[in-house]
């Protein structure tokens, strides 16, 4: 079969195909996390990423505009990119549609230039570029194109030869980073952008796939042409998606925890409706993202009765399907049936200000401490859950300062922060290098009221680089790493990069992971216990290392979040 030349038609089925095939294949993406802990969203983000420019390429004419399709791919990823492989992922995608957005068909030389330009692009947003992820296997992709030019006129052919040196390459990755090898998996960037590339290969081979994208809006503008294309633009709904489902949880929720759910809610949407028994949580809202309460949901048990709705769409009803669980619902009051909650609580605030700050927080008592350190817009977010590039962007424009500093609190989110940065016009905007939770304290704590914001930038980056930081949370997997058998289920405690401590007693993993962390000059611990854990057990953990270290003081505070046991800090 040959293929000489593709247009705009084609390649936005060959798009479309590509984000469907990655979607289908983001659970397998997910599983090769490195670290055996419960926030492996490598396939999620991707997916998210792609999935929010293949709804505005969907919405387009079969046979569109190359321009008009050019302007969907890649203004739809640069806005929806979630997680260090989304930014990446939509970086590449901008450096190939700028590259062909103004021509009408597309040959061999052309894609190998849109290739080129694309990884170009991608090395650029990376401040530090490692071999062995997806740069590497995309880099390599657009070598053997550049080899295929030489050979072939054959579309057909060209990709074919890409896409087998792109899997041998990924395949090669753990020689290039041992911290896969030991891990034994590739790299989950470098995976999802295979399984994108082949299923845009699919529709080059004239296969059977999915080109549909299940979203109101675009389903509307096929159906109903101009009426519903008016419908999806009305600009009266301030969240979209009705979204309705239920949860049967993995263990009842403590009323902290359930507060954290319901304040997470609240945070992404409005209309909250949620209803907790031991067995049984149903939940509504209406929000602009629904994965994000979902993923939520999946980590407090098994999800049921999914319902999703466009309300753009006047054909579909608002939603608040609940699982009757026997008449253990009639037994209770309406007051303890229903938690509602209206509105979002991170309104900005409307007077100008010389500074500003934007952080990235997950749990209540971590949003209350940074809302009491000064912090104006929290976002909720962070491992699991990682905002995207328009969710920054929507809290910058929210701001009337001179100077807006974004705290991240999380490495795979520092690029989307950066790239809101870049797309943030005629505003100061500056983001600081907190990887974590106790880093994004440090910083706010490190800011020093009436000096310029060069050296307060400097000072909070400084502050962050002043403490160690640790974590303990859960395994999902057996595995080996750093010299240490983990078991699924275990705890593990990790500082920076290396786990420290293993243990099946979360009390034993974090007195083990506290002392290793401390040094002699060491003087203050500070633990921030999340939702799974609480106060007593913490006291319980600085008593134990006080023992060897009475001269290092302890304090103790309510982070509520979900996923790590605790958060840790050594000054």
């Amino acid at each position: 079969m040959q293929v000489l030349k593709i247009d705009a038609s084609v390649i936005r089925k060959c798009f479309l195909a590509g984000a469907n095939a990655l979607n289908a294949k983001k659970d397998i993406v997910n599983e090769l996390n490195v670290f055996p802990v419960p926030d492996g969203d490598t396939g999620t983000n991707m997916t998210m990423t792609i999935m929010s420019a293949a709804k505005e390429v969907a919405a387009l004419d079969e046979e569109p505009d190359m321009k008009a399709l050019c302007k969907a791919i890649s203004g739809g990823s640069l806005k929806g990119a979630r997680g260090n492989s989304g930014v990446i992922l939509s970086q590449l995608l901008r450096g190939f549609t700028k590259e062909i957005r103004d021509l009408k068909e597309v040959d061999v030389e052309i894609l190998q230039s849109a290739f080129d330009r694309a990884v170009a692009q991608a090395y650029k947003a990376v401040m530090k570029p490692k071999e062995g992820t997806i740069l590497t296997v995309a880099r390599e992709g657009a070598k053997k194109g550049f080899e295929m030019v030489e050979t072939t006129d054959n579309i057909i052919e060209m990709i074919n030869a890409v896409l087998i040196h792109m899997e041998d390459t990924l395949e090669l990755t753990p020689d290039m980073l041992p911290v896969l090898k030991e891990a034994g998996v590739v790299d989950s960037g470098g995976q999802g952008l295979v399984y994108f590339l082949q299923g845009c290969y699919d529709v080059l081979l004239g296969r059977d796939v999915d080109t549909s994208v299940h979203d109101g809006a675009a389903d509307n503008k096929k159906a109903g042409g101009h009426d519903a294309a008016a419908k999806a633009d009305r600009p009266d709904l301030k969240h979209v998606y009705c979204t309705s489902f239920s949860v049967i949880p993995k263990k009842p929720l403590t009323s902290k925890v359930s507060k954290s759910f319901l304040s997470h809610l609240q945070s992404i949407g409005e209309d909250v409706d949620v209803d907790f028994s031991e067995d049984y949580i149903g939940v509504h809202l209406h929000t602009n993202d629904p994965g994000m309460a979902i993923q939520r949901a999946l980590t407090h048990g098994a999800l049921k009765d999914v319902n999703i709705t466009n309300l753009r769409d006047e054909d579909m009803p608002c939603i608040r399907k609940r699982e009757n669980a026997g008449d253990r619902s009639s037994e209770r009051t309406e007051a303890e049936n229903t938690v509602s909650v209206t509105g979002n609580r991170t309104e900005a605030p409307a007077v100008h200000k010389e500074n500003a700050f934007i952080s990235v927080s997950a749990g209540e008592g971590i949003s209350s401490i940074f809302s009491d350190l000064g912090v104006d817009i929290i976002i909720e977010g962070g491992q699991t859950m990682n905002p995207s590039t328009e969710d920054i962007l929507n809290a910058i424009s929210r701001l009337n300062a001179d100077h807006i500093f974004i705290i991240p609190n999380n490495g795979n989110i520092l690029l989307a922060a950066n790239q809101a940065k870049s797309m943030a016009k005629d505003q100061d905007v500056r983001v600081l290098q907190s990887k974590n939770i106790p880093q994004g304290v440090a910083a706010m704590v490190g800011f020093i009221d009436g000096v310029s914001p060069d050296d307060n930038e400097n000072a909070m980056n400084e502050a962050i680089e002043s403490i160690k930081e640790g974590e303990v949370t859960y395994t999902v997997r057996d595995t080996s790493m750093y010299g240490k058998q983990i078991k699924k289920d275990d705890y593990m405690g990790i500082c920076g990069k290396e786990i420290l401590s293993v243990s099946s007693d979360p009390v034993e993993t974090t007195v083990d992971l506290i002392k290793e962390m401390l040094e002699d000059e060491s003087e203050l611990v500070t633990m921030y216990y999340g939702e799974n854990a609480n106060e007593e057990e913490a006291a319980q953990i600085a008593e134990k290392v006080g023992i060897d270290r009475p001269d290092v003081e302890f304090e103790i505070q309510y982070g509520g979040q979900p996923i790590y046991s605790y958060f840790i800090s050594v000054e």
